[in-house]
């Protein structure tokens, strides 16, 4: 299994990492997604799926508060992986995002899974 870093950016109060699981790119946010740090996290999703990576694992454990706009990223890149003939799969939310994702139904067009391990067999 190939897991190499391939990528990682930085603004403020969110930092995102992204490396390859064979066929899978695995993206990771690691603290707060909202309107002044949503690109940090639309880049490298972008480059992901562009690179071929249709199959995009979102590593949520470290993301502590999405907001609108980091919905909106999300939304955005499950277009385009789908588009793509992939998707986006979300693993291990913390609860303070699963809820934004219940309140507004936004986990009925992802697929969530509750660890990462579970998202790379899936």
């Amino acid at each position: 299994m190939d897991r190499g870093m391939v990528g990682s950016a930085s603004r403020g109060r969110l930092n995102v990492a992204v490396r390859r699981d064979g066929a899978s790119a695995i993206v990771t946010p690691v603290g707060e997604l909202d309107h002044h740090t949503a690109d940090v996290l639309r880049e490298p999703l972008e480059a992901a799926i562009a690179e071929g990576g249709a199959r995009v694992v979102l590593d949520c454990s470290g993301l502590e508060f999405c907001d609108s706009t980091g919905l909106n990223v999300l939304l955005g890149a499950r277009l385009q992986a789908e588009a793509a003939g992939g998707g986006i799969h979300l693993a291990a939310m913390q609860p303070v995002v699963a809820r934004v994702f219940e309140i507004t139904g936004a986990e009925a067009v992802f697929t969530v899974h509750d660890t990462l391990d579970a998202a790379l067999a899936g």
